[in-house]
């Protein structure tokens, strides 16, 4: 199975606008008066959510004249904040098409279709013009890429000149076997855990520089531990949440996750970088 074809089958759905329109409707909500706040609990496909974007877009100064790019957008939700808090206009790209024509309807209902446009497509081969954007992102992505140098080198150069590029991604710690299946990958086979060094080198190679890391590894573990007890108090996870995009297992993949990051096997990281020319 190709890099892409794994990456597929990991996030195909099948009736995944479905899913939410029920879980939705179940919550009083239909497609007229759904807002972005209602739809942070299942789009923003990330550790930490809502809080986590908050964290990381606040500080890279995106305005109503910025044009942004998001790379493995998935549902859009972080390309709906970004366009909903700052007023950017958001283009985002990924490999599964499902999650594209979702994301799409997404921002038709809560009015944001005229700044956030979602394509299919690859990471690896950007569709964009050079020197077109003047910031991008990636939320939970490099897992499922290998070639994290030719990722960057595609970011890079349909970056403009010192443009601001944010990578929020799960990272391998400390040596040791990762526990199996987690959300991005049913085993080893398809996962492509970096450490930090790794992911610097690869952006410098790129001709980025790094101008800021933070592990946000206690931020994972408390907001872990809060929905684990939220979901015990309620009986299970609210109608409309994270199970809404994983298909299969959701609740064993999520478990594995917090535990190879209490055990330091990976952590989630931020970095912001900026292009140097």
């Amino acid at each position: 199975m190709t890099q892409d074809n794994s990456v597929l089958a990991q996030y195909s759905h099948g009736s995944l606008l479905n899913s939410i329109e029920d879980a939705l409707s179940s919550l009083g909500k239909n497609s007229t008066t759904t807002t972005t706040a209602d739809l942070a609990a299942v789009d923003e496909f990330h550790i930490g959510g809502r809080l986590a974007s908050e964290h990381m877009f606040n500080p890279l100064d995106f305005d109503d004249t910025s044009q942004v790019l998001d790379v493995g957008c998935g549902l859009g939700g972080p390309a709906r904040f970004v366009a909903s808090t700052y007023g950017s206009h958001v283009t985002g790209i990924d490999l599964t098409e499902e999650y594209v024509a979702t994301g799409n309807t997404l921002s038709q209902w809560v009015g944001l279709d005229k700044q956030v446009e979602l394509v299919h497509g690859s990471a690896l081969a950007l569709p964009f013009s050079a020197n077109r954007f003047d910031g991008a992102y990636m939320m939970h992505v490099g897992m499922n890429i290998k070639n994290k140098t030719t990722l960057f080198s595609q970011i890079a150069n349909v970056l403009k000149p010192q443009g601001v590029f944010a990578i929020y991604d799960v990272m391998r710690d400390m040596p040791g076997d990762v526990v199996y299946p987690v959300p991005w990958a049913n085993d080893s086979g398809s996962s492509f855990l970096a450490t930090t060094k790794q992911y610097i080198s690869s952006l410098n190679g790129a001709g980025f520089e790094v101008l800021s890391m933070s592990v946000r590894r206690e931020f994972a573990l408390e907001f872990f531990e809060k929905m684990a007890l939220l979901n015990q108090k309620n009986g299970g996870p609210p109608a409309l949440s994270l199970h809404n995009l994983i298909a299969e297992d959701s609740g064993l993949k999520l478990k594995n996750l917090a535990s190879n990051i209490a055990s330091q096997l990976v952590e989630p990281v931020e970095i912001i970088a900026r292009k140097l020319s």
